[in-house]
């Protein structure tokens, strides 16, 4: 009897599941969760097995071709999820199951483009991006469409030139499917294979042997001697002076055994960590654990609880109750994921899971190599791993019996991905993922987003809350307080912990500042406030919520402001490299010496960033040690940990930085914040742009007053009286939450109706604009087949960003009780769709 299977092909654009069936000698090796090669149309491609068929829709299947893993890639509860965010995002089905794939792993199919061999140039009649096109197959020979596409980032056309030589025949094609990238990493082992004495004696008998290489062979069972397992030959080569012939030759004498072993590439290998025992809890931290255990253990019996929201002001033990969590999931023989908003987060939080799961700890995000994500993604699927910490990725990492999902700081943005399909958010998933395991979900942060606090307000998930903040036990104290030599600011909290209030907030009117005569950027309350730390040896955080020198450059006589030619986004001055460049696309040009609207010369930079900051505050305070902390600073590898462990171990004075700084940082030592621009983004226009900045001043805010040292933070801003001030400067999340939701409730915004957003790009202004007043067009229609009053439709306009990467922008926004089903099952072309997305710009 035929064995039939569904399958997802690796093809993200392809929304659809198609039947196959199986080959007899592999139906012993394919089940749901393995990943194929299929046949699709004229490729070849990868697929996932979903689910078998009893009778296929098609009367003629083709075979599935080959197994790619011999294991499951993908488990059941990871299947069911990818078919949830497909229903729940309107994108394709492959695009969510790509989601789970590890990286170098799956492979998309792809085509080779290769010129002609009687090609003429001289005979050609080839356009500009053709000729472009020749020269580069020319050159490099045989290409992939991918390579092509790399060579190309801007001109998303280049297909169409391709066509068009493809049919003259200038340009031949093949289909292909690349092989993975990745596979485990073995290295060549050596062990003695005799007593020393007989190895020793068989090497001294081999005739016309250069003493000199008698002696490192000898060298080399002596080092063996020394070693009670196999061991790595680069090993052998260090210590001895040998080679691989040398290993060769004792291995053919029968003294010496040659073989492989795996090397798990594990990028917590190196990382240092102290070993913690679980603190006595205080009184309101035993209260919500009581309540998160009871969870665990109901989830443990198949009845999980809804989710739990931890809102917990900074520093008040939230970590904590991860930690219990973790350790009674691993209890119940089940494993947790561990998600942090943000790169710059993990080596703080592993380096505390590790304190308290030593070797049960993976750590998954993009800064690893692929052979390091690979190995831990093999690890964790045989079960060798009990905790993942990472980003949103991590989320998707394959542990066998997951029992508990952790997102720290879930309100941050970070967590919701808009850069590719499917557009997503990590916490909504993450909610899903946890109803389908069964599993308890905890959901942390001191500035929860509005939607997810109206969630647990309404009794949806509940509601757990630590309003005090409690930074230390009391041994702890006593040891700082001596160190220090100060009189403690804690007070005494319940059982063995000692709390301290959140630090003062200064909020200084710079308009005020302006008209006292003070042109600098610093106000001089917080230059008298860092004059007082650099002073006392203490450290400082200078909060600013952009990069570069200036933020833009423009002309003074006819007021043009120079903008990156491929997205109008205006160009930022950075002074160590004497280049304007664009934060968007990375763009860069030098310093213009006339304007090129008007000829003029006063060209001016205006507006400052994160490395004016940082001279500023070296040319007030001569010889403050400085370091910064922004995209700029932090691309290559490790560099967040570099900067992190420079100012922890006092190598820096004051750290400047931008909204890296505001994410969940323990920095004991720093007494003083300072937040330059407190109001930046407050006047965006999105829903959203004033929970943004409260939840990024109060957080950064946090930073502050986290010893018995204390704290303080200066607030500047020119908008002193508006509501997200105010209630940022009084740490009144409540305040915050009671007035933005009486707005989003009569602005019809989140929580009270649901978003969908619709973007349609092309490089030609008039065609973008067309192709949204149409199917703008097309959706009121639909709106009015089905009745849907409720449903509004908003546009369409341009974006409010209206050109990026040489595309002009036109939007469309749905707003209503359930604005997603209106699109289900409909033929939306090249609009990219996003439903309850975290920005409208």
């Amino acid at each position: 009897m035929t064995h039939y299977v569904e399958i997802a092909v690796n093809i993200p654009q392809v929304s659809g599941v198609f039947h196959y069936h199986l080959p007899p000698e592999l139906e012993a090796q394919v089940m749901p969760g393995c990943l194929v090669v299929v046949p699709f149309g004229q490729q070849t491609v990868q697929g996932i097995v979903l689910q078998d068929v009893a009778v296929p829709e098609v009367p003629e299947t083709r075979p599935v071709i080959d197994v790619v893993d011999a294991g499951l890639v993908v488990t059941p509860a990871q299947i069911t999820l990818a078919r949830r965010i497909a229903e729940t995002t309107l994108a394709p089905l492959a695009a969510c199951i790509n989601l789970m794939l590890p990286v170098g792993f799956s492979k998309q199919g792809d085509k080779e483009y290769t010129l002609a061999a009687d090609f003429d140039p001289d005979q050609a009649d080839l356009s500009e991006l053709q000729a472009r096109l020749v020269k580069l197959l020319q050159k490099r020979g045989t290409l992939r469409g991918k390579q092509i596409e790399r060579t190309f980032p801007n001109n998303f056309n280049w297909h169409n030139s391709t066509y068009r030589l493809i049919a003259r025949g200038t340009i031949t094609t093949k289909d292909i499917l690349p092989l993975p990238t990745i596979r485990p990493k073995y290295v060549r082992t050596a062990q003695l294979a005799e007593a020393l004495d007989t190895a020793l004696a068989a090497v001294e008998e081999i005739s016309g042997l250069q003493q000199t290489t008698k002696t490192r062979r000898m060298e080399i069972l002596h080092f063996l001697q020394r070693e009670a397992e196999a061991v790595d030959v680069t090993w052998i080569y260090a210590e001895t002076g040998a080679n691989l012939n040398d290993l060769r030759r004792l291995a053919e004498l029968d003294l010496v055994v040659l073989s492989e072993r795996e090397a798990v590439r594990d990028p917590l290998a190196e990382v240092a960590y102290d070993p913690a025992t679980p603190p006595q809890l205080t009184g309101q931290q035993a209260e919500i654990w009581e309540r998160v255990a009871g969870g665990l253990d109901a989830a443990a019996n198949r009845k999980a609880p809804p989710p739990y929201l931890l809102h917990g002001v900074t520093g008040s033990g939230k970590t904590e109750i991860y930690l219990r969590a973790v350790e009674r999931t691993l209890a119940q023989g089940k494993q947790a994921i561990v998600l942090v908003p943000e790169i710059a987060l993990t080596p703080q939080t592993v380096r505390r899971f590790l304190g308290r799961f030593p070797g049960q700890v993976g750590l998954v995000h993009s800064g690893l190599s692929e052979g390091e994500r690979y190995d831990t993604w093999r690890r964790a699927r045989k079960g060798k791993l009990s905790v993942i910490v990472g980003p949103r990725s991590a989320l998707f990492t394959p542990l066998p019996d997951i029992g508990l999902i952790i997102l720290d700081e879930s309100h941050d943005d970070s967590y919701y991905q808009d850069n590719t399909l499917p557009y997503y958010h990590a916490r909504s998933v993450a909610v899903e993922y946890a109803r389908i395991l069964g599993a308890a979900c905890i959901l942390g942060s001191a500035t929860p987003d509005v939607t997810s606090f109206y969630q647990a307000s309404q009794g949806k998930w509940q509601l757990l809350e630590l309003p005090e903040r409690i930074l230390a036990h009391k041994e702890t104290v006593r040891v700082q307080v001596e160190r220090l030599g100060l009189p403690s600011r804690y007070h005494p909290a319940e059982a063995e912990a000692e709390s301290i209030d959140l630090p003062p907030v200064d909020v200084v009117d710079m308009r005020a500042e302006l008209r006292a005569g003070n042109r600098s950027i610093f106000s001089r309350a917080l230059q008298s406030a860092l004059g007082e730390v650099l002073a006392a040896k203490q450290q400082a955080i200078i909060f600013l919520n952009r990069r570069g020198t200036a933020t833009y450059v423009f002309c003074r006589d006819c007021g043009h402001v120079l903008r990156c030619p491929h997205d109008d986004m205006p160009l930022t001055f950075h002074e160590g490299q004497r280049q304007l460049i664009c934060h968007h696309c990375g763009y860069q040009r030098g310093m213009p010496k006339v304007c090129p609207e008007c000829g003029g010369k006063r060209i001016k930079q205006y507006g400052m960033g994160t490395e004016r900051v940082e001279d500023e505050i070296r040319a007030a305070f001569p010889g403050v040690r400085t370091l910064r902390w922004d995209w700029e600073t932090t691309r290559q590898k490790g560099a967040h940990e570099i900067i992190l462990s420079h100012f922890s171990n006092q190598r820096a004075d004051v750290l400047v930085g931008t909204q890296m700084l505001a994410k969940g940082l323990d920095l004991p030592l720093v007494t003083l914040v300072g937040v330059v621009l407190a109001d930046v983004g407050l006047n965006m226009p999105d829903y959203r742009a004033g929970e943004r900045v409260f939840q990024v001043l109060a957080q950064v805010a946090g930073r502050a007053g986290r010893s018995p040292l204390g704290g303080q933070v200066v607030l500047q801003t020119f908008q002193p009286e508006h509501y997200v001030i105010q209630v940022a400067a009084a740490h009144d999340y409540a305040g915050f939450y009671q007035t933005e939701l009486r707005y989003r409730r009569e602005l019809k915004y989140p929580p009270f109706t649901q978003l969908v957003r619709l973007v349609y790009r092309h490089r030609q202004a008039g065609r973008a604009e067309s192709q949204a007043r149409e199917l703008a067009a097309r959706i009121r229609e639909w709106l009015r087949i089905e009745d849907r009053r409720a449903t509004e439709l908003i546009g369409p306009v341009p974006c409010f960003y209206q050109r990026l990467d040489d595309e002009y922008r036109w939007q469309i926004i749905l707003r209503g009780p359930d604005p997603a089903t209106v699109l289900r099952d409909k033929n939306l072309g090249d609009w990219q769709v996003q439903v309850n997305p975290q920005a409208l710009l």
